[in-house]
């Protein structure tokens, strides 16, 4: 077949692009070649509009073992421990074929943990949608979102993960690019850790796991481009996952490691056979050929071009070494499992395939991955913003509003609907059950928590937390994103998100130690995109610098939008903190009448981007990007909350704590109000001081605050442990009665049954979900 301009075109290449392939080979590229390179080439796998930003993250610390650049990133965690984690998106399938979107997202992840010779320990999902009732594409909404989170619970619950929690966002910014982003967690002994990479000139490749059929084809190329009207057409580039097959996988693999006669392994993700064969080539320096005739293969007729380009499911690439290969092949086969040699490690540099006796491939290993183009794309900031604006943004919200003639700007509007009057048990209610804050217990309580018996800290609290099997210590992890903020101001928002992913293991009473990205973004073709992409780079620096939580890992989402509609800049993060004595957990909830209730931080009028601004008084979300000032984080103080719950918590002073987030203090109050585990709900009496106006004071969203609870025998410790740290300590009540009582300088605004709102607060996503089931079962 010879390559045109329109094949050249379907391969998603540019004719730059085409022109360097020819010149790195020095010749015309025969088809597989093109498909090789197109994959390998793609967004997905080169990360080649990102690559020149990422560098600028901290990825060095003191736990560091392994940093960005493997399947995943590692940190020690003591007792000779260490953490394997990472966080990747499976956007494009979850939109294409919800269900195996989803299932294979939770699939891939697990195999890039386990193939770093970690037994993978826990899962957690970040979920986003267009809006559940949208007049237009609610009813699709609502089918993506089901599908999805049925994906994700049969693949978790079947390969026997325990899926610990994640987050939910609606918003129609997401009508039509969902995003599904899946993070997993497994544990492996420090001298146990394994690398892909292609070692040992002479060793034997073995491909090992199912086999190989013809889903998935340019799974990558179509990750690695935007939608149009025809998305549903590329079904065929989604693959079919096969979370039994994949079990059977992870303990043949993990055997295999153990005997000592793997030199090296890696996952077959996206493009398959060519990513996993070159990119471990690449890492040790060497080359590898490869034999296709031997791969197994589930249907008839397959030629190179597609055994190189599928991503079928639960496959892997692994090098033993030399005289070892039959014991590598015994495992598999005692555990049902295909074990071919299907090459060997060569000292040429080359990728070299053969088919039918003839060479279908030859090329420089390097052309494949150090050479892909790496491009410095044009930055642009949106239209009409400005640096003296983004200043200002950080000065006064009222010089911020860019307006039409006679318009209000959104801190008017609000305080318009202050002096009017506001009820504010409604209002309460409204954001209990808006499905951004409501439970989210329909979608985790499709999911086995429980499975291996680590689970300490159940899905619904700040962070999950996972405990180690025969030591003290414990991990936490949280996903945080922010797309509102982040859209508003890329850099500010982005700080935002790390701080808020590290406040919520603080929470449960760990100390951040890493994290992991999925940073999820429209066309990068677009300068205000790759502006907004370098600024959400710059801002999560700052904060990992701050934190000392360096990036260990990580993905690069680009093309996230539908006929030129893009999502905003998405920046999800996974944040693991560890506990060094479990048994100083904190449980989320107040516990007992009596408690003294207490403020961390200070609350600013920090409404304009709230929930409380899109939910209660229906401000439109664009128009709130648009206009609304972004809360600017003080480290200094965010250091010293975080450190104040930890000291106390090391000393066993907390009964609970909870971070001060979405719906602000009014929403963090009524949620530790509400029901968990072998717990009754139970009421608080709060009395709120300061000059701010009453719906700041209550639902507001300032960073850096955390609501917590404790004996009033240890006021004293606590007040000593705040002055220390200089972090400001509020007694804003107790916990006692039924009612959720909330006061506004010794006037009472909100007065309401905890048991009701709770009701409220649960229901909001069922009864939605609900609906659906209905209206399917109607047609």
């Amino acid at each position: 077949m010879n390559v045109t301009p329109e094949v050249i075109a379907a391969h998603n290449l540019t004719d730059e692009e085409y022109e360097r392939i020819r010149s790195l080979l020095g010749r015309e590229p025969n088809l597989v070649e093109l498909g090789i390179f197109s994959v390998m080439w793609s967004e997905h796998c080169s990360y080649k509009s990102s690559r020149v930003h990422l560098k600028r993250l901290p990825t060095a610390g003191e736990r560091v073992i392994v940093p960005p650049g493997e399947n995943a990133g590692v940190v020690d965690v003591g007792d000779g421990w260490c953490a394997a984690f990472k966080i990747e998106s499976h956007n494009h399938p979850s939109f294409i074929e919800p269900f195996q979107g989803a299932a294979t997202g939770v699939g891939g992840i697990l195999r890039d943990v386990f193939t770093m010779g970690a037994r993978p320990v826990a899962a957690m999902n970040s979920l986003r949608f267009g809006r559940l009732d949208h007049p237009e594409y609610g009813r699709r909404n609502r089918a993506l979102f089901a599908g999805v989170v049925a994906g994700i619970a049969h693949y978790g619950n079947c390969f026997g993960v325990a899926t610990v929690g994640g987050e939910v966002f609606f918003d129609d910014v997401y009508n039509f690019n969902p995003l599904v982003n899946a993070f997993a967690l497994g544990l492996v002994r420090r001298d146990q850790i394994f690398f892909a990479r292609a070692s040992g000139i002479g060793n034997p490749v073995l491909y090992v796991g199912a086999k190989t059929g013809r889903d998935g084809i340019h799974g990558a190329t179509m990750a690695s481009a935007e939608f149009d009207e025809e998305a549903l057409s590329k079904r065929p580039t989604v693959q079919v996952g096969d979370p039994f097959l994949e079990k059977l996988l992870l303990e043949a693999c993990l055997e295999a490691m153990r005997s000592g006669a793997v030199a090296g392994i890696q996952d077959m993700g996206a493009a398959g056979l060519t990513s996993s064969s070159c990119e471990m080539a690449a890492r040790a320096g060497t080359g590898i050929e490869l034999d296709l005739d031997l791969v197994p293969q589930r249907e008839q007729g397959m030629n190179a071009y597609e055994i190189m380009l599928s991503e079928s499911q639960e496959r892997m690439l692994l090098v033993a070494h030399k005289g070892r290969e039959r014991e590598v092949i015994d495992i598999f086969r005692k555990w049902e499992l295909d074990a071919v040699v299907i090459g060997r490690v060569t000292d040429t540099k080359r990728l070299v395939v053969r088919h039918h006796g003839e060479v279908v491939a030859d090329i420089p290993v390097t052309a494949l991955t150090d050479d892909a183009p790496r491009y410095q794309r044009p930055l642009r900031p949106p239209a009409g913003r400005d640096e003296d604006r983004m200043a200002r943004a950080q000065e006064s919200f009222a010089e911020t509003a860019t307006r039409a003639e006679g318009a209000q700007s959104i801190e008017e509007v609000i305080r318009s609907e202050e002096a009017a009057g506001i009820d504010y048990n409604e209002a309460l209610e409204k954001l209990l059950a808006s499905p951004n804050i409501a439970s989210k217990e329909w979608v985790f309580e499709q999911y086995d928590h429980m499975v291996r018996t680590n689970t300490v800290v159940l899905p619904g609290a700040d962070a999950a937390v996972i405990r180690i099997k025969e030591t003290r210590r414990a991990l936490a992890m949280s996903l945080d994103g922010n797309g509102r903020l982040c859209a508003a101001d890329p850099r500010e928002g982005a700080k935002l998100v790390v701080a808020e992913a590290a406040r919520n293991v603080v929470c449960v009473g760990a100390r951040p130690i890493a994290i992991t990205n999925c940073l999820n973004f429209a066309s990068p073709e677009r300068p205000e995109v790759m502006w907004s992409f370098s600024e959400v780079i710059d801002g999560m620096a700052e904060a990992c610098r701050e934190l000392r939580t360096p990036v260990v890992s990580g993905n690069v989402s680009f093309y996230n939008e539908t006929e030129g509609r893009g999502i905003w800049p998405t920046p999800v993060v996974g944040m693991v903190g560890l506990i060094e004595d479990v048994r100083r957990v904190i449980q989320p909830g107040f516990k007992k009448a009596g408690e003294i209730i207490a403020l961390l931080g200070e609350t600013r009028d920090d409404l304009a981007l709230s929930e409380y601004a899109a939910t209660v008084l229906k401000i439109d979300t664009q128009r709130l990007v648009q206009q609304g000032h972004v809360p600017k984080i003080d480290w200094e103080r965010e250091r010293a909350v975080q450190e104040t719950v930890l000291r106390a918590a090391e000393e066993g002073l907390l009964r609970a704590a909870h971070d001060c987030a979405e719906g602000g203090l009014a929403i963090a109050l009524a949620e530790m109000c509400f029901s968990s585990l072998n717990r009754e709900a139970i009421g608080a009496e709060i009395d709120l001081g300061g000059t701010l106006q009453t719906a700041a004071r209550l639902f507001a969203e300032t960073p850096s605050r955390i609501v917590v609870s404790f004996d009033e025998a240890v006021l004293g410790r606590m007040e000593e442990i705040a002055a220390e740290l200089r972090c400001p300590l509020t007694m804003i009540g107790r916990v006692g009665g039924q009612l959720l009582r909330i006061s506004v300088d010794g006037q009472e605004v909100i007065a309401r049954d905890v048991r009701e709102l709770e009701k409220i607060w649960r229901s909001a996503i069922k009864d939605a979900m609900r609906m659906e089931t209905l209206v399917g079962a109607a047609e």
